[in-house]
C-alpha cells in the first residue's frame, strides 16, 4: 500500500493518482494487477482528500509504462484529466470569472494538487510564463509528462479549446520520440531546459470561462480556503493526508480514528502504528486542524457561530466554546470580533 511509502519530496492527492487507474482501466487493463496495487480511495465526487508521496507516484507510473511499453504515458494519464480530478479546487477554478483569476487561483491553492515543486506565474515578453520550481528536476519525466499534459488540457477544457500553450519546457533530456508532445501540446516543445515551465499568449488572460459562475466560485472558495488552512507549512505525507481528510470528516460529527484509517485506506492498527513511529498524536492533530479551520471560519462574518460549530464536528455549541476559549481565552464571539479587527 502507500501508506507504507515515505518520500520527503511531496504528495499527489489520491485523486490525481487515480488518473492511472483510470486510464488503464480505459485501455483494458487489469490496473490492481498490472502495478501490484489496489485502487486509491477517492471517495465521493473524487475530492482531493488523501495525499500519496510522489516518488510513489512516480513508480507508479514508471511500472505502468514499463508493462505498456509507452514511453509517454504520462502525457496520455495526464491528458485525462477533468475538473472532478482536483476535486473541490477544480470546481472553482472551472467557475471563475476569467483565465486570469483561475491562475491567481491554481498558483494561490497549488498545494491541494500537488505539495511537490512550486509553481509561479509571471507576464514575460507578451507571454503568459508558469513556471515550476527547481524540484521538479527531482521528480521524473513520467511526474513532469503528467503534470504538464494535465495544465494544458484542463485550461483547453475550461475555455472550449481557446487556451492553448505556446511553447512547453522540459528540463529532462530529450527522448527518442518526440512526436507524442507535438501531438499533445500542439506547440514548440524544449527539451534539456533550465526549468520546467510553459507558455501562453497574453491574451489568454481576458478569456471568459465557459462554467463561469461567479456565485458558486465564492460558496466553493470556502470549502478550498479551509482545506488549504488545514495543511501545515510542512509536514510528512501521513500528516498531510490526515490534516486534509479531516475537515470532509468533521462534517459527519466527531472524527474518530477509525474513521479516519479508512479515509486514509488502512487499518485502525496501522494507522496506529504509523502515527507512534512519526511521533504524532490522533487527537493532538485533531485539535490544531480544528483550530485553524476555526479561526478561518470565524473570519467569515455570513457563517453562523453555531454552524462554525458544525462544520468542526462539534454537536453541541458549548463544546466549541470551551475549545476556543482553550485555544484562546476568548469565547467564539470574541475571537471573531479579535479576528475582524486584523
Amino acid at each position: 500500500m502507500h501508506t507504507e511509502f515515505e518520500s520527503s519530496g511531496g504528495t499527489v492527492p489520491a485523486s490525481y493518482v487515480g488518473l492511472l487507474f483510470g486510464y488503464l482501466a480505459a485501455r483494458g487493463q487489469d490496473a490492481a494487477r498490472l502495478l501490484g496495487e489496489a485502487a486509491p480511495d477517492v471517495g465521493a465526487g473524487l475530492a482531493t482528500t488523501v495525499a500519496y508521496p510522489v516518488a510513489y507516484w512516480r513508480r507508479l507510473l514508471e511500472s505502468a509504462a514499463a508493462a505498456l511499453q509507452e514511453p509517454a504515458l504520462g502525457l496520455l494519464v495526464g491528458a485525462s484529466i477533468t475538473p472532478a480530478h482536483l476535486g473541490p479546487l477544480g470546481y472553482v477554478l472551472s467557475s471563475s470569472n476569467s483565465v486570469d483569476e483561475a491562475i491567481a487561483r491554481y498558483v494561490r491553492c497549488q498545494r491541494l494538487v500537488h505539495d511537490v515543486s512550486p509553481v509561479r506565474h509571471a507576464v514575460q515578453d507578451g507571454r503568459v510564463v508558469l513556471e515550476w520550481s527547481e524540484e521538479s528536476r527531482t521528480v521524473g519525466l513520467l511526474v513532469n509528462q503528467c503534470g504538464m499534459a494535465a495544465l494544458a488540457r484542463f485550461a483547453a477544457d475550461l475555455t472550449e479549446g481557446a487556451a492553448r500553450p505556446s511553447a512547453v519546457y522540459f528540463v529532462e533530456p530529450q527522448p527518442p520520440d518526440v512526436q507524442p508532445y507535438q501531438d499533445l501540446f500542439g506547440c514548440p516543445v524544449l527539451f534539456g531546459q533550465t526549468a520546467t515551465r510553459m507558455d501562453f499568449p497574453l491574451a489568454v488572460l481576458a478569456m471568459p470561462l465557459r462554467r463561469a459562475d461567479p456565485a458558486l466560485a465564492q460558496m466553493l472558495d470556502r470549502q478550498v480556503q479551509a482545506m488549504l488552512a488545514a495543511l501545515p507549512a510542512r509536514s510528512s505525507a501521513l500528516e498531510q493526508s490526515i490534516r486534509q481528510s479531516l475537515p470532509r470528516l468533521m462534517l459527519n460529527g466527531e472524527p474518530e480514528l477509525g474513521a479516519l484509517a479508512r479515509e486514509l485506506n488502512m487499518s485502525a492498527r496501522t494507522l496506529r502504528r504509523r502515527l507512534h513511529e512519526q511521533g504524532l498524536n490522533f487527537r493532538a492533530l485533531l485539535d490544531d486542524t480544528r483550530r485553524r479551520l476555526a479561526q478561518d471560519y470565524l473570519v467569515d462574518g455570513k457563517l453562523a457561530l453555531a454552524e462554525v460549530a458544525l462544520l468542526l464536528g462539534y454537536s453541541e455549541q458549548s463544546a466549541f466554546n470551551r475549545a476556543a476559549l482553550r485555544w484562546t481565552g476568548m469565547t467564539p464571539r470574541r475571537w471573531r470580533a479579535t479576528l475582524a479587527k486584523c
